[in-house]
């Protein structure tokens, strides 16, 4: 009868009987056929994507970044966390062995002396009829899985942070020189005036007015300083060390973009997004929780097997082998409610991470519709400042030779002067703003191109897939 038992309970073993039906979606889930903002326009891979701008030191810093920032290096030990756990969740469903020894030495009441010793192997196996421990490890290899894409999306987003970094602080060393190149300007403006007004050519409000120019254009510098200087120290902190001088090099001239990078469908951007892959990895854990929650409901069969020896010495010695096999089954009676409680906290859990998924694809196609739409007005008003900066600057030009030919008044200098200095800080900020939105685009597309970078750079930590 024994025999037939463990017979029928391994046969339900190995068919691996199920008593919980996962109802997720297939990834990538419900998605629009083509981006509305794209005009049907065919996929454009950004990977590595700091590296199309050309630059060597942009592309140190970002390496620099991605070995030493802390929010990688934090991400990483999760994964090892989770890997750990994961490793711990198969090794449940494998037998266990156990080697337990005793030694005693007894003085009874009736002054008899004697000493025991024993030496035992124990091993136990339960028997995942229902798909419990199955249920348990595949929740931790999905959290495994889930915890690697979010480094992926930190490698993804550091390196995007550090090349807007980068830009941002070419900009403002670009607007404290176009403030130097203002100021020069207008001093020469000034001694110029200050000429015609010693030979009483013009009036002394002009004078005024040509200073009041340049304190100005000075009190415009500080600004642009700290924000150098505090781009230099989000560089830095970025980068994993303390702030310092002359991070992010000494480039003052932006480039200027040509082509444009292009979306794709929408089904092609969720198979890239790394934080939308473990959004989903995270869901079908919360499903694998609730299966095994179910699976609690049912009895649970343990076998435990102890093959040993032993060895009585008191009046006589007695010495032999002894053996057990046996066969444990629970079976969860009366518990108030509490295991249908679970089951029901459980889906309910997995509801709440289906939804969440799906807001997670909805954000997603969002921010490249937003982020293709940043992009073209971005171009377009940059066409049209740089048009207008070419009229701006005939419109100075005419004036300041009209105003020292005596022809009108300074006025209309100090109109040009204000609208083509503006324009000139106008210009530098928006071709800043659209290296901006290129990056932020690229970073929304995501793609898998870091997965063998960071297997290179952080080998020595297990294979991160």
């Amino acid at each position: 009868m024994m025999r037939k038992l463990l017979m029928l309970l391994i046969t339900a073993v190995l068919s691996g009987c199920s008593v919980y039906q996962s109802e997720l979606p297939e990834m990538p889930g419900p998605v629009p056929a083509e981006f509305i903002e794209a005009g049907g326009q065919v996929f454009n891979e950004p990977g590595r994507f700091w590296e199309r701008f050309d630059d060597p030191q942009l592309n140190d810093l970002v390496g620099e970044a991605l070995d030493g920032n802390l929010s990688i290096r934090q991400a990483l030990a999760r994964y090892k966390q989770f890997n750990a756990l994961d490793k711990i969740s198969r090794a449940s469903q494998l037998p266990f062995l156990n080697l337990t020894g005793s030694a005693a030495y007894d003085d009874q009441i009736n002054s008899v002396e004697g000493s025991s010793l024993r030496l035992s192997a124990v091993a136990g196996y339960e028997l995942d009829l229902w798909n419990k421990l199955k249920s348990g490890r595949e929740q931790a290899s999905y959290n495994r899985q889930a915890s690697a894409g979010d480094i992926k999306t930190a490698y993804i987003s550091i390196a995007a942070q550090v090349t807007d970094l980068y830009f941002l602080m070419i900009e403002q060393r670009a607007q404290l020189e176009l403030s130097d190149r203002i100021i020069d300007s207008q001093a020469d403006t000034l001694a110029r005036m200050e000429t015609r007004y010693d030979a009483g050519l013009v009036q002394p409000l002009d004078v005024y007015q040509a200073r009041q120019n340049i304190l100005a254009a000075r009190a415009a510098k500080p600004q642009y300083q700290a924000n150098l200087a505090k781009a230099g120290h989000a560089l830095a902190t970025l980068l994993g060390r303390f702030p310092e001088k002359g991070l992010g090099g000494d480039k003052a001239e932006l480039l200027k973009l040509e082509d444009e990078p292009l979306p794709g469908i929408p089904s092609e951007l969720i198979a890239r997004r790394p934080d939308i892959q473990a959004a989903f990895l995270r869901l079908k854990a919360r499903d694998a929780e609730a299966a095994a929650a179910v699976a609690e409901r049912f009895p649970s069969f343990n076998l435990t097997a102890v093959l040993g020896s032993g060895r009585l010495d008191y009046v006589s010695v007695i010495s032999d082998t002894f053996w057990s096999l046996m066969l444990e089954a629970v079976q969860p009676i009366f518990d108030n409610g509490r295991r249908r409680a679970e089951i029901e906290r459980r889906k309910a859990v997995v509801e709440e991470a289906l939804a969440g998924y799906h807001q997670i694809i909805l954000a997603a196609v969002q921010e490249i519709e937003d982020r293709l739409v940043a992009y073209r007005s971005g171009r377009e008003q940059l066409r049209l400042l740089e048009e207008r900066y070419v009229a701006t600057d005939a419109t100075l030009r005419l004036a300041e030779d009209q105003y020292f030919e005596g022809l009108t008044d300074y006025l209309s200098v100090l109109t040009a002067q204000v609208n083509h200095f503006a324009l000139q800080r106008q210009l530098l900020s928006a071709r800043r703003q659209l290296i901006s939105e290129r990056i932020a685009l690229w970073r929304a597309l995501g793609g898998d191109w870091m997965t063998d970078d960071i297997n290179n750079r952080y080998a020595k930590n297990g294979e991160i897939k």
